[in-house]
């Protein structure tokens, strides 16, 4: 088995990723964790195909031009003060929003990419059965969201945008990494909580039906995923010794700070300033003295803010402790969190997608209303 996966649970184990000879071991054939099966089993629930206008047809129109995706009190930075004062044309305003929402898709898309890539590698060093066949399904799976995207940003936009610096090194890091514990906690907790975050966000104030029905049929297909990584948690983090788990906080930490300084630092920003004729220098003069003003108690709110959404996640799956929280609680009111249960925003917003997938999958059963829609993973 490979060195530094901290695996708790034998369904976690793993082989290096050039050793197939150990998954001809004829034992292994003859055992298979059922930890997994109902996530395995339910994959025909939420089954969708982005190349079928039954499912999302990308053809359908959105006037970019004359229609902002969100609403303008969403877009904090048009109030900057140089901001403001320099679009001031009603369409300089769109046309900033719009584009906006094409960086934001390119993220989710490079992210999916990042995912995809991610499950495929499990695939190859997974030694239980079970998982294999889950990383294997969230692989095909990944990759149809990858499909969905693409086609989404060429109809709107024709081509994506270039991948963040710092959101490409940690997809890279978490990718290249031999520990398994890396992987699950970095994507399936960390990238995958930040995705559900931003999907319930889109779902609920995207003025596209189609990016709406996007972010609903692919949160159905995440909100599993988000599941594989929540069995993982229960599975391993109680049975940690104390230098295990500060290892797993410390990389969770980590990745965390990573994603936060993607989305959060404004020199990363320069080429959308110059782009609409702004000076990157007084904008980001700017944006720092309006950090500066900011009440240093002020945090994140709403239930479908990304990164409330995401520290949510870890605060449920048990990775922020007294020795991180305060790491944590510089950006939402941790107890708050915790008083909420474990339900997350995009459960709702999943289960409602499975119905209308069932609708279309299984016409006959469709007609009995009364069918129970769950994401539970045991």
């Amino acid at each position: 088995m490979a060195d530094g996966n901290i695996t708790k649970d034998a369904m976690y184990g793993a082989v290096a990723p050039d050793d197939f000879e150990a998954m001809l071991t004829l034992d292994r054939y003859g055992e298979r964790s059922a930890a997994f099966d109902k996530i395995i089993s339910a994959t025909h629930e939420h089954f969708w195909d982005p190349l079928d206008p039954k499912y999302i047809d990308f053809s359908e129109p959105f006037d970019l031009e004359n229609e902002a995706m969100t609403p303008e009190e969403l877009n904090p930075l048009l109030r900057l003060p140089h901001i403001a004062e320099t679009l001031t044309d009603p369409k300089q305003k769109i046309a900033f929003i719009n584009y906006m929402q094409l960086r934001s898709f390119s993220s989710i898309l490079h992210g999916e990419q990042g995912a995809l890539n991610l499950s495929a590698s499990l695939c190859h060093v997974l030694y239980d059965q079970g998982a294999q066949e889950y990383a294997a399904n969230q692989t095909r799976e990944e990759a149809r969201h990858v499909t969905a995207f693409a086609k989404y940003i060429k109809a709107r936009w024709g081509r994506p945008t270039e991948c963040g610096a710092a959101l490409k090194s940690l997809l890279v890091e978490i990718i290249e990494a031999p520990e398994v514990y890396k992987k699950i906690v970095g994507m399936q907790m960390l990238v995958e909580g930040l995705a559900m975050g931003a999907f319930a966000n889109g779902y609920k104030h995207n003025r596209d039906p189609v990016a709406k029905k996007l972010f609903q049929l692919v949160m159905t297909d995440e909100a599993f995923h988000h599941k594989f990584g929540k069995i993982w948690a229960d599975r391993t983090i109680p049975r940690l010794t104390q230098a295990e788990r500060n290892l797993v906080e410390d990389w969770t930490a980590h990745c965390a700070q990573s994603l936060l300084f993607d989305r959060g630092d404004p020199r990363q920003m320069s080429e959308i300033y110059g782009r609409f004729g702004l000076d990157p220098e007084r904008v980001v003069a700017d944006i720092i003295q309006r950090r500066a003003e900011r009440d240093p108690n002020r945090k994140f709110r709403g239930e479908t803010n990304v990164f409330r959404v995401l520290i949510k996640t870890l605060l449920n799956a048990g990775l922020i402790t007294s020795r991180t929280r305060s790491f944590y609680a510089a950006y939402v009111d941790t107890d708050e969190l915790a008083a909420e249960g474990e339900r997350m925003v995009g459960d709702d917003i999943a289960e409602e997608g499975i119905r209308y997938l069932q609708a279309i999958n299984f016409k006959d059963r469709a007609k009995d209303s009364s069918r129970a829609v769950s994401i539970a993973a045991e």
